[in-house]
């Protein structure tokens, strides 16, 4: 069925929101950039205004210095080299790089309110002693003098990939850490996932005058830029080489981001359309690459207007599809993507990184810590978005993350969805916790609600909790407020165990009056409520649901039986159902659940017509 639910939008005034104690940090960064493209290397001044909102006292504050993870013997390096299953873009390839292909910053100047201030730097964080305390509910003013090396494109950022993209430029400035009412989160870049505050980003960068740039933001001088670009079509060699010699200075101003990425290639391919609501849709791509790329905007387009409906209206004044040359990547406003592959590819990674900009950008959860509640809620959108477009004919579409659920299981790698993103031990590991566990979180979750509590929970946790760094309990509150069901249970289970489900129809007997009794086991040590359906004999289908004690309710629309306490291994119930009408006994015939072992799901009676 290549439709969504309705979207059932709740009136503002009804939406929940944080409580009264809620507080985030807020940041204002003004960088001025001269790069380099000769020596790859740039200067930068930052300035930013740091307002501190929560109730503490700071005498400290942190920076991540993200390109230093390009540099041999680094963390991100010795982890890679010594993890079982290293990401093959990485490899050994960092401890290999030499001194003009790794990354790094220098500082070489940071005041607080004019005052120079003690800084020391330990591989990708630096921890700065303030001249003096950031009191509660005041601001503070950093400036930082840096220069910087863009490392070779090994992972996310870097230049000349080998897709021929000059810049790639992702976590490439000195950034502000996380602080929220868990303290610091000066989280050294090992290898993956991101947390920061929001803010506005100006960003000024000068560089040569054939380049051309895209990313996060909107630039404020953009009329000047593409007419000189026009005008250079024509142009001869040797102005040409002077054009390079020159610089043009490149304005972005982005609102309500936690981060700003950009890149820059002389050969870019310039496109833009208009998407749902007067957005600016824009596409940077090499020519190489064209033949799948121009069919990309009214997928783009498409698929904007379905995530608006279905999951809360994108709220940013325009969206960039880059050709970056690493895969796929999520920044505020734009996506880093590799040109290659055939159409449905392109079209399922845009879909992917696109649909980030909800679960990382707007809403921004602490990846680290919950990595899948950014990739898991993403995985799920994207492949109800690709359903309903025709890229995924499957019935269920989340049937690919209940086949890499079980095939950790049946590797014995599984760890606890609650393992921050580093500390997996092997990579698989973390890539089916987050994406697929994380995509079955936000399924089961329908599952267990009921489709139109479910809808109505995705749109109210986006409208409450957008620009707010929600945790996994302000979305449980959400759909326990819709549902009118207690869901800790699912909660505890799911992210902080690696328990398993597995529920069984042990026996079939005909009782009196000719109707079916039906005795089932719970076989996993997960409890989950049951669907259990009935197939009858011309056809018919009676579904019926068994939700557990522990919910204290159950979803609308399909007939509930007594409720299941998760302590009792068995269950027994019987319906007015005749045995003899009865074709088939199945659970969760939809296949909505992790159940590990569909074998025993099922009954067929002995009669048919």
């Amino acid at each position: 069925m290549k439709k969504f639910l309705l979207a059932l939008l709740l009136p503002s005034a009804l939406l929940a929101q944080p409580g009264p104690g809620y507080w985030q940090q807020e940041v204002k960064y003004t960088m001025d950039i001269d790069f380099d493209v000769t020596k790859h290397q740039f200067s930068g001044k930052q300035e930013l205004l740091y307002t501190n909102n929560s109730p503490d006292t700071l005498n400290e504050v942190f920076y991540h210095l993200y390109f230093n993870a390009f540099q041999p013997g680094s963390m991100m390096d010795v982890r890679s080299r010594n993890i079982v299953d290293p990401d093959k873009r990485v490899g050994d390839r960092i401890s290999k790089l030499s001194k003009e292909e790794i990354g790094y910053h220098k500082i070489n100047m940071l005041k607080q309110n004019g005052q120079q201030v003690n800084f020391q730097v330990t591989e990708t964080v630096m921890k700065v002693e303030l001249a003096e305390p950031i009191l509660p509910g005041s601001t503070a003013t950093f400036s930082i003098d840096f220069e910087s090396q863009v490392p070779v494109q090994i992972r996310r950022n870097g230049r000349n990939n080998k897709e021929g993209i000059d810049y790639t430029m992702t976590q490439w400035y000195p950034k502000m850490a996380m602080y929220d009412e868990d303290g610091w989160h000066p989280d050294p870049y090992v290898g993956r996932e991101f947390y920061a505050d929001f803010g506005t980003f100006d960003v000024n960068i000068s560089i040569q005058d054939n380049f051309v740039l895209g990313g996060t933001g909107t630039l404020t001088n953009s009329e000047g830029i593409w007419e000189a670009k026009k005008e250079r079509k024509g142009i001869t060699t040797h102005e040409m080489v002077r054009s390079k010699m020159e610089k043009r200075l490149w304005k972005f101003h982005a609102e309500n981001v936690h981060d700003f990425a950009w890149a820059a290639d002389p050969d870019y391919i310039y496109k833009s359309t208009v998407g749902p609501d007067g957005l600016s849709l824009n596409f940077y791509y090499l020519k190489d690459y064209k033949e799948t790329w121009e069919q990309l905007p009214e997928h783009t387009v498409e698929l904007f207007t379905l995530m608006n409906k279905n999951f809360g209206k994108y709220a940013y004044p325009q969206f960039s599809v880059i050709q970056g040359g690493d895969g796929g990547m999520e920044y505020p406003m734009c996506t880093m993507l590799k040109g290659t592959g055939k159409l449905e590819g392109l079209v399922g990674v845009t879909v992917h990184e696109a649909v980030h900009n909800w679960y990382y950008g707007m809403l921004a959860s602490n990846e680290n810590q919950y990595p899948w509640m950014d990739e898991g809620f993403t995985s799920f959108a994207e492949a109800e978005v690709l359903h309903t477009m025709g890229f995924e004919e499957a019935e269920n579409p989340h049937g690919g993350a209940y086949r890499g659920n079980a095939y950790m299981f049946a590797k014995g790698i599984q760890e606890p969805l609650s393992t921050p993103a580093d500390y997996f031990a092997v990579n698989k590991a973390y890539s089916i916790s987050a994406y697929s566990r994380g995509e079955m979180f936000v399924s089961q979750m329908r599952y267990i609600v009921g489709e139109e509590a479910f809808s109505r929970g995705m749109h109210r946790y986006f409208n409450v909790w957008k620009f707010k760094h929600p945790d996994p309990k302000d979305f449980l509150r959400i759909m326990e407020k819709e549902s009118g069901m207690q869901l800790d249970w699912y909660l505890n289970f799911w992210m902080n165990t690696s328990k398993t489900q597995d529920y069984a129809i042990k026996e079939v007997n005909v009782v009196d009056r000719g109707v079916l009794e039906v005795e089932l086991e719970r076989i996993g040590e997960m409890p989950m409520p049951v669907d259990i359906t009935f197939i009858l004999n011309d056809g018919t289908e009676m579904v019926y649901t068994i939700p557990l004690v522990s919910m204290f309710g159950s979803k609308e629309g399909v007939n509930a039986l007594k409720p299941w306490p998760w302590t009792s291994p068995t269950y027994t119930f019987h319906t007015d159902i005749v045995a003899s009408s009865v074709k088939e006994v199945i659970i969760d015939r939809k296949q909505e659940t992790a159940d590990l072992n569909r074998k025993n799901d099922k009954y067929e009676g002995s009669s048919s017509d």
